[in-house]
């Protein structure tokens, strides 16, 4: 794809700050019934009667979070929502409303930021969340954005990390790993590109990767899912920084052990092949890749014939008692003991 040099730039200050923020939401609707007042006020107001609330905020930060070298705008608006919404999706409620607050500095025109929000609203249309307001400023270098996420719930279906039983199946959705590799190749790709620029990388093998790492989803139909199996999660959290990270925190908060089976851990085939081309073991992956945003949580075993065979669940583990450990079971029936290695935004490394 050739780009177009002669694109409209128009500088932010033109705009000013409240011009800014009257030009990205002049078309935002609300649609939620607990939306009273949205954009336009000093603070949003939201009634959710006898529902119980629940808020979850993420900040992205340019070369720590995103590259924009591989990383559309409106694939970064897209992202950021939907990593919101999975903390929601990940108490057990629905996420309604978010606020959106980014910091640019005078490299981005007044389009790119079009850009960003074209992402920021498609995902708030697809999972239905009211965009209620934010802030923008200023940076000295790079894009940071941060978005809080609001959700409703009954208060006896909001599911926390720290209600596991010792003898509860552990249980994930869809698969994991993929959004690592797909990283993997994009910084590949990069490399490539910098020492040619005139290569046209064809990704089309590592098209389901590269997808989960540039527009990954939340999992906001797995609430429904378990309500319509009357299925209540004992515990719960969403796989961002990686899937022995979220077991470990389950075990920790909820004082019980874990055996997670590696030959039950669901991977996708695309990812399979592309570890094998990069001489990368497909369980470390899968254990430690981060950003898959599918949901991990536990249920008491007289469920497990209300889920067994539901496409979307894989029972991969059990827990135990917390003087057991946590520990992954290879397919040779070793017993070794499970470490956190996934994500960590404040690594020296």
């Amino acid at each position: 794809m050739i780009e177009d040099k002669n694109q409209q730039r128009t500088s932010l200050g033109n705009l000013g700050e409240f011009g800014l923020i009257a030009h990205l939401t002049k078309d935002i609707e609300t649609t939620q019934p607990g939306t009273l007042t949205g954009i336009g006020d000093d603070a949003a107001v939201l009634d959710f009667k006898d529902k119980k609330v629940v808020v979850s905020t993420d900040l992205l930060v340019e070369g720590v979070h995103f590259d924009l070298a591989y990383m559309p705008l409106k694939h970064l608006g897209y992202k950021a929502v939907v990593v919101n919404v999975s903390d929601i999706c990940a108490m057990n409620a629905k996420p309604t409303q978010i606020t959106v607050s980014i910091a640019v500095s005078n490299r981005f025109p007044v389009e790119a930021l079009d850009e960003l929000y074209d992402g920021i609203k498609l995902a708030a249309k697809i999972y239905g969340v009211d965009i209620v307001g934010g802030d923008t400023t200023s940076s000295q270098k790079g894009m940071i954005l941060s978005i809080t996420a609001l959700g409703e719930a009954n208060a006896e279906a909001i599911t926390y990390r720290n209600g596991a039983g010792s003898t509860d199946l552990l249980v994930v959705t869809g698969d994991v790993g993929a959004a690592y590799m797909g990283l993997k190749v994009l910084e590949r790709e990069k490399l490539v590109f910098e020492v040619n620029p005139q290569n046209q990388p064809d990704l089309d093998a590592y098209s389901y990767l590269i997808e989960r790492q540039l527009k990954p989803e939340a999992r906001a139909d797995i609430r429904d899912i378990l309500s319509n199996l009357n299925v209540k999660p004992t515990s719960m959290i969403d796989v961002s920084d990686g899937l022995s990270s979220e077991i470990i925190h389950l075990c920790k908060n909820s004082g019980v052990g874990c055996n997670l089976y590696e030959e039950k851990i669901p991977v996708d085939p695309q990812l399979i092949n592309t570890c094998e081309e990069f001489n990368i073991d497909i369980t470390t992956v899968a254990i430690n890749g981060g950003e898959d945003y599918e949901l991990l949580f536990t249920i008491k075993m007289e469920d497990f014939e209300k889920i067994k065979g539901n496409p979307n669940f894989t029972i991969i583990g059990h827990m135990t008692q917390e003087s057991e450990g946590i520990h992954l079971i290879t397919r040779a029936n070793t017993k070794i003991p499970l470490k956190s290695r996934g994500w960590n935004a404040l690594s020296e490394e």
